[in-house]
């Protein structure tokens, strides 16, 4: 099957970090695997937007998230440092089997709940300025802060170094400039080798020594305990900031939803699988390439190209999920792919679910009434296409 090709990138028009959405819907609607311009170098992927495509693509053999192996072959002038390119993100079995069974144990359910007690007290600390008729940047003040000293706090890292921390993982996503995604890839790198190296050489009992020790056991060495610090620090906060931003904007866009969720704040956790799916924190997944010839949903993919999964087109499919566009705390949205799907789903998942659950109840107690500061149309999205999230989220607390 052949799929009409966009001229030009689709997912680099500024439309598309303000709302992604109808491009998605016009992509899928041509066809939801296809192959797209990628930046200006003449370049092409293939873009998966279709639901059952997306899932079938995630649990493919055949698609690679060694990135290694995909630029080895091919010239870059690309300069990350290995910390952050060679994640278990960017591996494929048995080395991403090696880091996940360390990375996994530290989100189980039961361990996430013995945190609970201690994210409540973050969040309280955070708001306890918070007065009916202020003004806040819900981003600044609590979508960011809250999930950056969760993760920190589990890897021991400094409480003076944790909003530099932030601001380097932030600059990761940039869409506009590599240069400054490569130099914080570095700054992130050194300084998390310093603090494994730190952590190796001196004997304690603080989180980092244990996750050391986690490493040693699980056969990862002292690079890759670094990758997975980096992983840990990166995709542990900068997604669970976008989950929350984003589900208290949708809250607000549709108060009735809103409202419900104030009179019964015990819906929150079920409502948690609407409001990721709704608008997804991940809009395309990492890198996949293709290591042989497949076909998935009708398209043919040769070899050797790069493979872009879009959960957030993916969760506004409307052969999965009716009326896709409409915000429904009713709806069985536990199929929705912003956690990904097979060996590569975010083992951080319990976490996140949790720290948001905590955000989400103390608004809606706390604020029942708060309205945005600004319209929804002023709002400034960040210009990156892996996540999806607000660069600022101004309320008036009421």
């Amino acid at each position: 099957m052949t799929a009409p090709r966009p001229r030009q990138d689709p997912l680099r028009d500024p439309r598309f970090f303000t709302d992604p959405y109808p491009t998605y819907d016009q992509l899928r609607a041509r066809c939801p695997v296809q192959r797209i311009p990628t930046g200006s170098g003449g370049h092409h992927a293939y873009l998966i937007t279709g639901h059952p495509e997306a899932r079938e693509a995630f649990t493919d053999p055949r698609l690679s998230k060694d990135t290694a192996r995909f630029f080895a072959e091919r010239p870059s002038n690309r300069d990350l440092h290995p910390a952050i390119s060679r994640t278990m993100l960017a591996s494929d079995p048995p080395a991403h089997t090696r880091h996940r069974r360390v990375a996994t144990p530290l989100f189980t359910t039961g361990r996430v709940r013995a945190l609970r007690p201690y994210i409540a007290r973050v969040v309280d600390n955070l708001t306890t300025a918070w007065q009916p008729g202020k003004e806040v940047d819900l981003v600044a003040e609590l979508a960011l802060p809250l999930p950056i000293t969760m993760i920190c706090e589990l890897l021991g890292v400094p409480e003076p170094d944790r909003a530099e921390l932030a601001a380097w993982s932030h600059a990761l996503f940039d869409a506009t400039d590599t240069n400054i995604v490569d130099a914080a890839s570095h700054r992130i790198g050194d300084y998390l080798t310093d603090l494994v190296d730190t952590a190796r050489a001196t004997p304690g009992e603080g989180p980092l020594h244990s996750l050391v020790r986690d490493c040693e056991e699980g056969d990862l060495d002292r690079d890759e305990t670094v990758s997975l610090a980096a992983l840990l620090i990166v995709a542990g906060h900068e997604t669970t900031t976008h989950f929350i931003g984003n589900a208290v904007l949708a809250l607000l866009r549709h108060p009735e939803a809103f409202d419900r969720l104030r009179r019964d704040p015990d819906l929150i956790p079920g409502a948690l699988d609407e409001l990721l799916r709704y608008d997804s924190p991940v809009s395309v997944a990492t890198f996949r390439h293709s290591t042989e010839d497949l076909s998935i949903g009708g398209t043919g993919i040769p070899a050797g190209f790069p493979v872009l999964i879009a959960p957030g087109a993916a969760n506004r499919d409307p052969a999965q999920f009716p009326h896709p566009d409409r915000l429904d705390l009713d709806r069985d949205a536990t199929g929705h792919l912003s956690f990904g799907h097979g060996i590569h789903r975010c083992p951080g998942a319990p976490l996140a679910r949790a720290e948001a659950e905590t955000a989400l109840r103390t608004l809606v107690t706390r604020f029942p009434k708060t309205r945005l500061a600004i319209p929804a149309e002023s709002l400034t999205w960040r210009r990156t296409r892996l996540t999806r999230g607000l660069a600022t989220l101004p309320l008036i607390l009421s």
